[in-house]
């Protein structure tokens, strides 16, 4: 078991000054090891789960794929191919033949079975530390619909993943973009959602007007976004499951934009440009009260909640030059917290609280960084002709971004990175797309 969790810790730790609090270190004493920074991923093995029926041949090997990509996807993990086993599980009730694992490398087996009984399926796993021929915890069932087998298989690979690294998992989730569509000087945008892979693509509007910016609700259940339907930017707050929308603010001779949640989900801040002037503003989503934050000459704009909600990290030229600072929730003295050459914009406050991601531009370069509450140990991440609007994901673990690619065909397309820098990945669309908001995890 300390076998397991050594690479794994090592990989979690490097670089990125967190605190581990593994799930099973309790069980005995705990040696990590970083060698300049290099991280092994931890090989695994996830037999095809075992059908109980006829009727759930099929799944079993879905199930296991997904689960597979999920891990191996965080950089943390490598899959050992069906092609290495010596002894395929065939009986999920069976004794685990850990000689066998063990010869092939693995050091984590995941093993499950699957029943489906007319549209329901039932999915049961057990995980195991191969060098210690012990279970980690005990097993676990998931049910639901057969046309929700992906969902189960995303809530299992995050059962295992939370299992061995002691940290939350972020499979079971939603990202919700702007999909774009056609040349770049008339480019179709249309609000999308889909799982955190990139699978389930479903649309939630038309291309006949300009959308930007969505942004889910803590909940998961509702997205604000700016459309330009009127011909002036307006926020809208729409309902994900009916696809039901309304406007949030139709104060005549304004322009109201770049708006998010609030972490009880009753409030939404926003940027409100009026008479030549754009400051920060709060609105009360049921009521429609809004509360002035800001009142100074600059641009306020980028607003985002700390998890508590006491806070708001913002971005302002009011220093000359675009920076982030930080003020109470209620409005009052802001303090800067970015002070490194260039400039800084679209802060995002972590969900864990630690963190603020943003963009920033220096030498032509566009990057995806974070930094510390206070701007220190700013930390870049990328660097590309164009990164730019940084998500957290549920855990606080991996950020999702938007890159745009040089040249009038230039086309955008979503990314992710862990929060040490490494691990860069494409997010496959089946268009272009920008503007990427993640849910936190499904109820």
């Amino acid at each position: 078991m300390i076998r397991l969790l050594c690479c794994i810790l090592a990989a979690l730790v490097a670089a990125v000054p967190l605190v581990i609090q593994p799930a099973l270190a309790q069980q005995g004493p705990l040696r990590i090891e970083i060698t300049e920074g290099v991280i092994e991923p931890l090989p695994f093995a996830v037999p095809g789960f075992v059908p109980d029926n006829t009727a759930a041949t099929d799944y079993g090997k879905q199930l296991s794929q997904v689960i597979a990509a999920d891990l191996s996807g965080t950089g943390l993990f490598r899959e050992i191919p069906a092609s290495a086993f010596i002894s395929p599980i065939t009986d999920f009730a069976a004794p685990v033949k850990y000689a066998d694992w063990k010869a092939i490398n693995a050091q984590a087996l995941i093993a499950g079975a699957v029943t489906v009984s007319g549209s329901k399926l039932t999915v049961r796993f057990r995980v195991y530390d191969v060098f210690s021929g012990a279970e980690l915890g005990n097993g676990l069932q998931f049910t639901g619909n057969t046309d929700g087998w992906r969902r189960m298989a995303h809530k299992v690979a995050d059962a295992v993943y939370s299992r061995i690294t002691g940290e939350g998992g972020y499979f079971d989730s939603r990202v919700a973009f702007v999909s774009e569509a056609g040349p770049k000087n008339d480019r179709r945008k249309r609000l999308a959602i889909m799982d955190y892979d990139g699978a389930n693509v479903q649309y939630l509007s038309d291309s006949s007007t300009i959308v930007l910016a969505p942004r889910f609700s803590p909940t998961g259940d509702r997205l604000l976004y700016t459309s330009y339907e009127t011909g002036f930017p307006r926020i809208y707050v729409l309902d994900v499951g009916k696809v039901k929308r309304r406007a949030l603010d139709n104060t005549e001779g304004t322009m109201s934009f770049a708006p998010r949640f609030a972490p009880d989900g009753k409030t939404v801040v926003f940027s409100l440009a009026q008479g030549g002037n754009t400051d920060l503003y709060t609105m009360g989503v049921s009521s429609g009260k809004r509360t002035r934050l800001t009142s100074a000459p600059s641009i306020e704009t980028a607003p985002s909640f700390s998890p508590d909600g006491r806070q708001i990290v913002f971005e302002s030229d009011r220093s000359g030059s675009q920076q982030l600072y930080i003020m109470p929730t209620g409005g009052g003295e802001a303090r800067r917290i970015s002070f490194g050459k260039g400039r800084y914009g679209t802060p995002v406050w972590s969900p864990r609280g630690d963190l603020i991601a943003f963009t920033k531009q220096s030498k032509g370069r566009f990057h995806i960084g974070v930094m510390r509450l206070d701007g220190s140990q700013e930390r870049l991440l990328t660097a590309s002709f164009l990164d730019e609007g940084p998500t957290w994901a549920p855990n606080g673990r991996v950020i999702m971004f938007t890159r745009e690619t040089q040249g009038a065909s230039g086309r955008a397309s979503l990314y992710s990175v862990d929060i040490t820098g490494r691990n860069l990945r494409p997010v496959r669309t089946p268009d272009g797309a920008s503007d990427p908001s993640w849910s936190p995890l499904q109820q």
